[in-house]
């Protein structure tokens, strides 16, 4: 039917939450400018054969922040704003990331961006 069909206006920010349930404050939606495409992986080489070691997820506000920062060269107050998310939860998301990707690298560990959060401790 054409109630079930979904159209995704690329032109508007995707937005998303944790789903937490319990006591304490619920977290606020974070504006995500493009989604990624299910789910992306990068797995090193090591001596031509891929590494099998466990993998480090980024979750989906986490790759937008670094890539608003580090790619697209925007101020971290400037990032915040576009995320809808304060400057301070902005630079936990970086620090995050930043150091789920050093891990990976020096560890030679395989990186996946999920479309869906993954609650894991890196």
């Amino acid at each position: 039917m054409i109630k079930d069909l979904i159209v995704i206006d690329m032109n508007m920010p995707w937005m998303w939450r944790w789903r937490r349930r319990g006591r304490g404050r619920p977290p606020s939606p974070r504006r995500i400018s493009a989604p990624p495409a299910g789910t992306i992986s990068y797995i090193p080489i090591v001596n031509g054969i891929p590494s099998n070691k466990e993998p480090i997820y980024l979750s989906p506000d986490e790759y937008e922040a670094y890539k608003l920062v580090y790619h697209d060269g925007l101020t971290q107050e400037v990032a915040a704003n576009k995320m809808g998310v304060s400057r301070g939860t902005l630079w936990r998301l970086l620090d995050n990331a930043r150091r789920k990707i050093a891990t990976a690298l020096v560890e030679w560990r395989p990186i996946v961006i999920l479309l869906t959060p993954k609650h894991e401790e890196t």
